[in-house]
Parts: structure tokens; sequence; C-alpha cells
């Protein structure tokens, strides 16, 4: 947990206690995914961080510094998170089906409707802001090249066939993880998103 030192909201006087950074962030994500980029504004922020508009500024700058610090929370609690479930699976094949339930399980219900920050911010802010898109652009590359990794460990492990083109398999099943989050968005229930799983399973097999 990171802690900075930050005026919450009501100003207290004296010297400002010491607030949880990490929980500020992650309240902006939920504005950002439920919003965008562009609909965003700093009052919602301000509002759902439980911060002053001057502690905001002081700590990000601008609108963008708040998106970027929580851009890069998202990544690295969705990594924690997928990790720990991939760490309980056996085999590559197992896997690849925890990794893709992991997608399922974020694309239904609240968090579905939500949506996903990556996808939502690739098309707010990569055509016009290149540190943005070269954020946005280096965790598509990892999320592909963690995929890849599991298919080479299901075929060196004999739980993935030979057969399987492991880049081309890794490309598909990214652009569907990521197209999982999109159909999210659209008030999937969770059986629709666990038969993906299912289908998807069958290009590994």
């Amino acid at each position: 947990m990171t802690t900075t030192t930050l005026d919450p909201k009501p100003p207290t006087r004296g010297r400002p206690r010491a607030f949880d950074l990490d929980a500020a962030l992650d309240r902006a994500l939920e504005v950002f995914a439920e919003r965008g980029y562009q609909a965003a504004s700093i009052s919602d922020l301000t509002e759902a961080m439980g911060l002053t508009s001057g502690s905001v500024y002081k700590a990000f700058k601008d609108k963008r510094g708040v998106f970027l610090a929580s851009f890069e929370r998202y990544r690295t609690v969705r990594r924690v998170l997928l990790d720990a479930r991939l760490k309980n699976a056996g085999n590559g094949r197992d896997k690849i089906r925890e990794l893709l339930a992991f997608y399922a399980d974020a694309s239904h219900g609240l968090s579905g409707k939500r949506g996903c920050l990556v996808v939502s911010s690739a098309n707010d802010l990569a055509l016009f802001d290149e540190e943005a898109a070269n954020q946005i652009k280096t965790a598509a590359a990892i999320n592909e090249a963690r995929i890849l990794d599991l298919l080479r460990l299901g075929q060196a492990d004999g739980s993935i066939s030979p057969s399987v083109d492991p880049e081309s398999c890794a490309r598909t099943l990214f652009c569907l993880t990521q197209g999982m989050r999109i159909a999210g968005k659209t008030g999937r229930g969770q059986e629709e998103m666990a038969a993906v799983v299912d289908s998807a399973m069958q290009l590994v097999t």
C-alpha cells in the first residue's frame, strides 16, 4: 500500500495526514473505466478520490497525470491477481484456461459494464498522446507475450498439441480477451462468458 501526504476532503488545519494513494487511484480507475478519459472531469475524480482539487493538481499536475498513475496502478493490480490465479494451475493448458477465465470473470456484471481501462484508454488517448499510447502498446505486448509463454509451456509439458502455432494462437487469444472486455459492457452474463472460454480452449487442443 502506497501512502503520501495529501489533503483529503474536507481540508484539515495543521499538518496534512497521510493519505492512501493506492486507494485514491483505485477510485479514480472506476471513474476512467466507467466514463472514459475524455468524459471524466477533474471534479469527478476529486470527488471519487476524496481529495481536494489542489491536492490532485499538486500530486499529479493534471487529469492526464491522474490517468497515467491510475493506468500503472491498474496494470500492477491486474498482474498480481492473474499471477496468483495462474500459480494454482497445473500445466500450460490449464494456465491458458485460467487466464481466459480471469478475463471472462471480469467481463460480466458490474465489472463487465465498467470495462477495461486498457481498451477504453486505447480509444480515448492512443491517437493523440504519445506517452499514453506507448504505455498502452507496452501493456498489450506484455499481455500477448504472457499468453505466448503459456502456450509454449503447454507444448513443452505435452498439454498443448505441437501442431498449434503459438504465435498466431497467442495473437488470437489476446484479441479474444480484449473482445471479452468490450462484450462485457453490453451486459453479458456469467454463463455466456464461461461459454466463450470453453470455445476458445478448442484452439489449444
